[in-house]
């Protein structure tokens, strides 16, 4: 295992081999995105559409990447960010994306549609630990999951604020995938070919998610038009209902799902730490704007009074970079280390987080830029006009995003 992750020398690497590993299903599960995914494919591209402009002769024989993060220390500019089902790809997956986060010295959000308990993550993993609550019908249980992570010490709650519905993903309907997940005569052949996978899925039984037991089934419908996203959560939460679970957490509030600035003010006001620039990395609204380019006007809104993180797209260290220098405090990596856990399990998952703090101590030293606080918008060259569609255009100028933003 440890030669074959060694041949894992970018996140793309680490995803072809899990896509090896895994049965279609199981891969296009955690890989794709809603409808024609452009979305998703826009969260990447639009790091490719800045350019760097580096400065020379300057002293980075050493470079610093560790800082502060949503109020605590971080030995990167991320968190890994939470995602659902991840035992069903490796088993443990949750707890060795936590412990390799642990091993990193960085935060790590556990989503509520894990395969592990919230207990099980802080005992398992301690270090800096979030919980991410999707908005469930079943109140009660909602609360009660809340009420678990404050007992258990978690320091922040992630409240994903753009799943008022599930996305229509179109890759689940295509398999008819259901959680728990089952192999039926029309998927039959698919799980055939991966009989590791699948062995220790008959033999082991699949992974529960702890914290949506007892809660209904749910599974693609193709007559419908439906795929598992979404199925248990409430249309109706609002901002009133939002200042209300603001109320009962004693926490860091964290709000993911921003990508337009008119919502910042409200969420400030009702007092989050800290917003998160997210469209769910492209797998519930097909169309939406490329985070990294919503990402300065959000800033902007901000203007310094909470942190800034960005969600979506990142697949290499100089992804970080360019979101730092577009005034983020930090990034999460959803797919990124979700593929190195698919890959290689807690190995895999470390392999990530190596991949990433290599290529961004690289770009930092071939910038110029030894510390973080030296990375601004002047290494940037930007598209023109910025970003390259939409009304997002920066109106005024943020902390690190000065007014040559609108001149490259």
């Amino acid at each position: 295992m440890t030669h074959r992750l060694d041949l894992c020398y970018s996140i793309e690497r680490l995803r072809q081999r899990a896509r090896r590993r895994l049965p279609r299903p199981v891969f296009d599960f955690f890989d794709g995105g809603a409808e024609d995914e452009r979305t998703l494919e826009a969260n990447a591209a639009a790091f490719a559409g800045v350019q760097l402009a580096p400065h020379i002769l300057r002293d980075v024989s050493r470079v610093e990447l560790s800082g502060a993060l949503v109020g605590g220390p971080s030995g990167l500019p991320l968190a890994i960010g939470p995602t659902g089902a991840v035992g069903f790809g490796w088993r443990g997956g949750d707890v060795m994306l936590a412990r390799a986060a642990a091993a990193a010295g960085v935060p790590y959000a556990l989503s509520t549609s894990a395969t592990a308990s919230i207990e099980e993550i802080a005992e398992q993993a301690p270090g800096r630990l979030w919980f991410q609550a999707y908005i469930l019908q079943d109140k009660n249980r909602l609360h009660e999951l809340i009420a678990r992570a404050d007992a258990a010490g978690y320091e922040a709650l992630v409240i994903t604020a753009d799943l008022p519905v599930g996305g229509k993903r179109e890759r689940d309907l295509a398999h008819g995938l259901a959680f728990p997940m089952k192999i039926t005569p029309r998927n039959f052949f698919q799980f055939a070919c991966k009989p590791a996978w699948s062995l220790d899925m008959a033999l082991r039984r699949p992974p529960a998610m702890p914290s949506l037991a007892g809660l209904n089934a749910v599974a693609s419908d193709r007559k419908a038009m439906r795929s598992v996203a979404g199925r248990n959560y409430d249309p109706a939460f609002d901002l009133a209902a939002l200042a209300r679970l603001r109320d009962r957490w004693r926490g860091k509030l964290i709000v993911k799902g921003i990508v337009h600035n008119e919502d910042v003010e409200p969420l400030v006001r009702l007092g989050a730490d800290a917003l998160v620039v997210s469209n769910h990395g492209g797998r519930q609204l097909d169309g939406g704007i490329a985070t990294l380019w919503a990402l300065p006007e959000v800033v902007a809104a901000a203007a310094g009074r909470v942190p800034v993180l960005l969600d979506g797209g990142v697949r290499r260290g100089s992804d970080i970079y360019k979101a730092l220098a577009l005034g983020a405090a930090g990034v999460l990596t959803g797919r990124a280390t979700l593929y190195g856990v698919l890959a290689g399990g807690e190995a895999g998952a470390a392999k990530a987080l190596a991949i990433l703090r290599d290529e961004l101590a690289r770009t930092m030293q071939l910038c110029g830029t030894p510390s973080l606080d030296a990375i601004d918008a002047g290494v940037l060259r930007l598209p023109r006009p910025f970003p390259p569609y939409g009304p997002y255009a920066p109106r005024q100028a943020a902390a690190r995003v000065p007014e040559l933003m609108e001149e490259n």
